[in-house]
Protein backbone atom coordinates (compact mmCIF):
# COMPACT_ATOMS: atom_id res chain seq x y z
CA UNK A 1 0.00 0.00 0.00
CA UNK A 2 1.35 3.40 -0.95
CA UNK A 3 0.38 6.52 0.96
CA UNK A 4 1.04 10.12 0.07
CA UNK A 5 1.00 11.13 3.76
CA UNK A 6 2.52 9.88 6.96
CA UNK A 7 2.48 6.16 7.69
CA UNK A 8 3.24 4.62 11.04
CA UNK A 9 3.62 1.29 12.73
CA UNK A 10 4.53 -0.02 16.14
CA UNK A 11 7.64 -2.15 16.44
CA UNK A 12 8.02 -4.52 19.38
CA UNK A 13 11.64 -4.54 20.56
CA UNK A 14 13.39 -6.30 23.45
CA UNK A 15 13.61 -2.93 25.23
CA UNK A 16 10.03 -1.78 24.64
CA UNK A 17 7.58 -0.68 22.01
CA UNK A 18 8.75 1.75 19.33
CA UNK A 19 6.63 4.02 17.14
CA UNK A 20 8.05 4.30 13.62
CA UNK A 21 6.72 6.95 11.24
CA UNK A 22 7.58 7.70 7.63
CA UNK A 23 6.65 9.79 4.65
CA UNK A 24 7.45 8.85 1.06
CA UNK A 25 10.89 10.49 1.41
CA UNK A 26 12.02 8.55 4.46
CA UNK A 27 11.73 7.85 8.16
CA UNK A 28 10.38 10.83 10.08
CA UNK A 29 10.34 9.35 13.56
CA UNK A 30 11.49 6.49 15.76
CA UNK A 31 10.35 6.92 19.36
CA UNK A 32 10.46 4.60 22.35
CA UNK A 33 7.26 4.56 24.42
CA UNK A 34 7.57 7.03 27.27
CA UNK A 35 10.61 8.93 26.03
CA UNK A 36 10.82 12.71 26.30
CA UNK A 37 9.50 14.50 23.22
CA UNK A 38 7.60 11.33 22.27
CA UNK A 39 6.14 11.69 18.79
CA UNK A 40 6.98 15.40 18.62
CA UNK A 41 5.79 16.71 15.26
CA UNK A 42 3.87 13.50 14.57
CA UNK A 43 0.18 14.00 13.83
CA UNK A 44 -1.43 10.72 14.89
CA UNK A 45 -4.84 11.77 13.57
CA UNK A 46 -3.54 12.15 10.02
CA UNK A 47 -1.27 9.09 10.05
CA UNK A 48 -2.15 5.86 8.31
CA UNK A 49 -1.21 2.93 10.53
CA UNK A 50 0.20 0.09 8.46
CA UNK A 51 1.84 -3.26 8.99
CA UNK A 52 5.57 -3.26 8.48
CA UNK A 53 5.32 -4.67 4.94
CA UNK A 54 2.66 -2.26 3.69
CA UNK A 55 5.10 0.62 3.24
CA UNK A 56 8.57 0.27 1.73
CA UNK A 57 10.21 2.88 3.97
CA UNK A 58 8.62 1.45 7.15
CA UNK A 59 9.71 -2.05 6.05
CA UNK A 60 13.31 -0.84 5.69
CA UNK A 61 13.25 0.75 9.15
CA UNK A 62 11.85 -2.44 10.69
CA UNK A 63 14.51 -4.50 8.91
CA UNK A 64 17.16 -2.15 10.33
CA UNK A 65 15.65 -2.57 13.82
CA UNK A 66 15.51 -6.37 13.40
CA UNK A 67 19.21 -6.46 12.59
CA UNK A 68 20.11 -4.07 15.39
CA UNK A 69 18.23 -5.97 18.08
CA UNK A 70 19.53 -9.33 16.85
CA UNK A 71 23.04 -8.10 17.69
CA UNK A 72 24.07 -7.58 14.07
CA UNK A 73 25.49 -4.32 12.84
CA UNK A 74 22.97 -2.93 10.35
CA UNK A 75 24.84 -2.41 7.09
CA UNK A 76 22.51 0.27 5.76
CA UNK A 77 20.62 3.35 6.90
CA UNK A 78 17.00 3.51 5.76
CA UNK A 79 16.11 6.73 3.96
CA UNK A 80 15.60 9.53 6.46
CA UNK A 81 13.45 12.63 6.29
CA UNK A 82 14.89 14.72 9.10
CA UNK A 83 12.82 17.81 9.88
CA UNK A 84 14.17 20.49 12.17
CA UNK A 85 16.23 23.64 12.24
CA UNK A 86 19.34 23.75 10.09
CA UNK A 87 21.47 23.41 13.22
CA UNK A 88 19.58 20.38 14.55
CA UNK A 89 19.70 18.59 11.21
CA UNK A 90 23.44 19.26 11.09
CA UNK A 91 23.84 17.69 14.55
CA UNK A 92 21.68 14.68 13.60
CA UNK A 93 23.76 14.14 10.47
CA UNK A 94 26.91 14.26 12.61
CA UNK A 95 25.40 11.60 14.89
CA UNK A 96 25.12 9.29 11.89
CA UNK A 97 28.94 9.29 11.75
CA UNK A 98 29.23 7.77 15.24
CA UNK A 99 29.62 4.11 14.33
CA UNK A 100 28.02 1.13 16.00
CA UNK A 101 30.04 0.11 19.05
CA UNK A 102 31.58 3.56 19.46
CA UNK A 103 30.67 6.62 21.48
CA UNK A 104 31.29 10.35 21.14
CA UNK A 105 31.02 13.22 23.59
CA UNK A 106 28.89 16.29 23.09
CA UNK A 107 32.15 18.17 22.49
CA UNK A 108 33.14 15.64 19.81
CA UNK A 109 29.87 16.33 18.02
CA UNK A 110 30.36 20.08 18.44
CA UNK A 111 33.83 19.77 16.87
CA UNK A 112 32.35 17.83 13.95
CA UNK A 113 29.92 20.63 13.13
CA UNK A 114 31.86 23.74 14.17
CA UNK A 115 33.39 24.37 10.72
CA UNK A 116 35.57 27.08 12.24
CA UNK A 117 32.52 29.33 12.67
CA UNK A 118 32.16 28.81 16.39
CA UNK A 119 34.26 27.53 19.24
CA UNK A 120 33.13 23.93 19.93
CA UNK A 121 32.93 24.59 23.68
CA UNK A 122 30.26 27.24 23.05
CA UNK A 123 28.21 24.78 20.97
CA UNK A 124 28.04 21.93 23.50
CA UNK A 125 24.80 23.03 25.16
CA UNK A 126 23.07 23.58 21.81
CA UNK A 127 24.39 20.21 20.62
CA UNK A 128 22.93 18.62 23.76
CA UNK A 129 19.54 20.14 23.03
CA UNK A 130 19.61 18.98 19.42
CA UNK A 131 20.65 15.47 20.48
CA UNK A 132 17.80 15.39 23.00
CA UNK A 133 15.26 16.38 20.34
CA UNK A 134 16.39 13.80 17.80
CA UNK A 135 13.16 12.46 16.26
CA UNK A 136 14.74 9.30 14.82
CA UNK A 137 16.11 7.65 17.96
CA UNK A 138 18.38 4.67 17.56
CA UNK A 139 18.80 4.91 13.76
CA UNK A 140 20.25 8.40 14.30
CA UNK A 141 22.31 7.17 17.26
CA UNK A 142 21.87 9.78 19.97
CA UNK A 143 22.30 7.00 22.56
CA UNK A 144 26.00 6.90 21.63
CA UNK A 145 26.64 10.41 22.96
CA UNK A 146 28.27 10.42 26.39
CA UNK A 147 29.70 13.00 28.76
CA UNK A 148 33.18 14.44 28.28
CA UNK A 149 34.35 12.38 31.26
CA UNK A 150 33.11 9.16 29.65
CA UNK A 151 30.02 8.90 31.83
CA UNK A 152 26.48 8.24 30.70
CA UNK A 153 24.79 11.57 30.11
CA UNK A 154 21.18 12.45 29.32
CA UNK A 155 19.00 10.41 27.03
CA UNK A 156 15.40 11.14 26.08
CA UNK A 157 14.58 7.45 26.55
CA UNK A 158 16.09 7.40 30.05
CA UNK A 159 19.44 6.33 31.38
CA UNK A 160 18.51 2.65 31.84
CA UNK A 161 17.50 2.36 28.18
CA UNK A 162 20.67 4.14 27.08
CA UNK A 163 22.78 1.74 29.15
CA UNK A 164 20.97 -1.27 27.67
CA UNK A 165 21.49 -0.03 24.10
CA UNK A 166 25.19 0.60 24.70
CA UNK A 167 25.51 -2.85 26.30
CA UNK A 168 23.87 -4.40 23.24
CA UNK A 169 26.53 -2.71 21.11
CA UNK A 170 29.30 -3.90 23.44
CA UNK A 171 30.26 -0.34 24.33
CA UNK A 172 29.23 -0.25 27.98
Amino acid sequence: MKSSGICATYYSSPVGRILVSACNDGITGVWFDGQKHYAAGFNAENAVYVSRNDNEVIAMACEWLDRYFSGSVPDFIPPLSLKGTEFRVKVWNALLKVEYGRTASYRDIAEMIADGKAEPSTLCRAVGSAVGHNPVSLIVPCHRVIGADGSLAGYAGGMELKRRLLELEGTW
